[in-house]
């Protein structure tokens, strides 16, 4: 029973399981040199610590390559996990194809540009679904139209009645002021035009003596020609539900023969992914892996240290759980195996709190703020300093 359970033999090698199994439950470390070269110091620290030579220690080798290798994992984890938290916004759309570990991630509105793209696209100022243009065909008479009839609707991208389109934008506008402003009586001589094309109208005939006037008289004027038609003209407008299109005023074959729209492909929209693979989406597949045990830098060597005596603490408390007393000769010996593992959950539970807040003071949110307070307390001091009189 209890005499058969085999106790630390006072060293190890690491080196000395070459081949399978490995020295460690999952070999992530094992080709690192660094780790190997360390895997033997923590195993005999580990076991000092737990009172070896004064006393038995019911552990192995493996066991504590096994817990040296889970406590530079739980510290990668924890530390990669923090990384993710504090760059998740510049993170998102990026390649999954590179390893992120140890490298510095920049800070860039990448994220929040995308975000605001799918808000562009509702408000016509921007985003990445693509507006086409289509156009109706009116009739006389005809106020109301179905905008999925191919023979008198027009679209650039996509057919009518097929696919299913979502109207973003229709141009059914009065026309504009400009167009009434000039006197259409005017005469129109050669020296009247040559003046016109200098001033960039064309073969255009408006009065010659308006261009004379001062600017104001022509905003006055404007404003003028729309109230006019505003009040006494029915208003421009129009009303769409569904693929129903109602227009006013009721074209009469001589105002307007024609109606553009701007569109969006509805397929356009709801494809979450548009064409894009390979990126990273949320946390899961944020590509960082198990740390490079050389390159992680002495406190966390220390921190991982700590934490792999926990573990070995706690292996060790349910080993000797297992059998609560032994027999010796007149007396029985109890052992602490409860005392073991509690002791060892509690410095677990610490070490875990500790890095944490370790973490979260290193935050780009803490170091701004840090900052900060650093400025106001300089600006402070720069307050109490009397200014230099310069006598002349």
């Amino acid at each position: 029973m209890a005499k058969n359970i085999p106790i630390w033999p006072g060293s190890s090698s690491f080196d000395s399981f070459a081949g399978t199994p490995g020295p460690t439950p999952f070999s992530l470390y094992d080709s690192d040199n660094s780790f190997s070269a360390d895997a033997d110091k923590v195993a005999d620290w580990c076991a000092r610590r737990l009172g070896y030579p004064l006393t038995d220690i019911e552990l192995q080798d493996q066991n504590f390559f096994a817990c040296f290798e889970e406590a530079v994992s739980e510290y990668g984890a924890q530390v990669n996990v923090y990384r993710i938290r504090d760059n998740m916004i510049n993170l998102y759309g990026a390649s999954t194809g590179s390893n992120l570990n140890h490298q510095k991630v920049s800070a860039n509105l990448g994220g929040i540009i995308e975000l605001a793209e799918e808000y562009g696209v509702e408000a016509g100022s921007g985003g990445n679904v693509t507006y086409y243009t289509g156009s109706l065909t009116v009739s006389s008479s005809q106020q109301i139209y179905d905008l999925t009839n191919s023979n008198i609707v027009s679209l650039e991208s996509g057919t009518p009645g097929l696919d299913k389109i979502e109207i973003k934008r229709i141009y059914h506008e009065a026309p504009p002021a400009i167009v009434k402003y000039f006197d259409p009586f005017v005469g129109t001589g050669l020296g009247s035009q040559q003046m016109l094309e200098n001033f960039g109208f064309g073969g255009m005939s408006p009065g010659v003596s308006f261009m004379m006037m001062p600017l104001y008289y022509d905003l006055s004027r404007f404003q003028a020609i729309e109230f006019n038609d505003q009040i006494r003209k029915s208003a421009y407008s129009f009303q769409l539900v569904n693929n129903r299109l109602r227009l006013y005023p009721i074209p009469n074959g001589s105002n307007f023969t024609k109606v553009y729209f701007d569109y969006i492909l509805k397929s356009d929209r709801s494809d979450p992914l548009k064409g894009r693979t390979g990126t990273i989406s949320d946390m899961s597949n944020v590509p960082y892996t198990y740390m490079t045990y050389s390159q992680i830098n002495e406190p966390g060597k220390q921190w991982i240290r700590r934490y792999a005596l926990a573990l070995a603490k706690e292996m060790l408390g349910y080993i000797r759980g297992k059998y609560s007393a032994i027999p010796i000769p007149n007396a029985d010996v109890t052992l602490n195996g409860s005392d073991l593992t509690s002791a060892a959950q509690t410095e677990k539970e610490g070490l875990i709190t500790e890095l944490k807040e370790m973490l979260d003071q290193m935050s780009r949110q803490a170091q701004l703020e840090r900052k900060q307070a650093e400025a106001d307390a300089m600006q402070q001091q720069m307050n109490k300093i009397p200014l230099k009189i310069y006598i002349g």
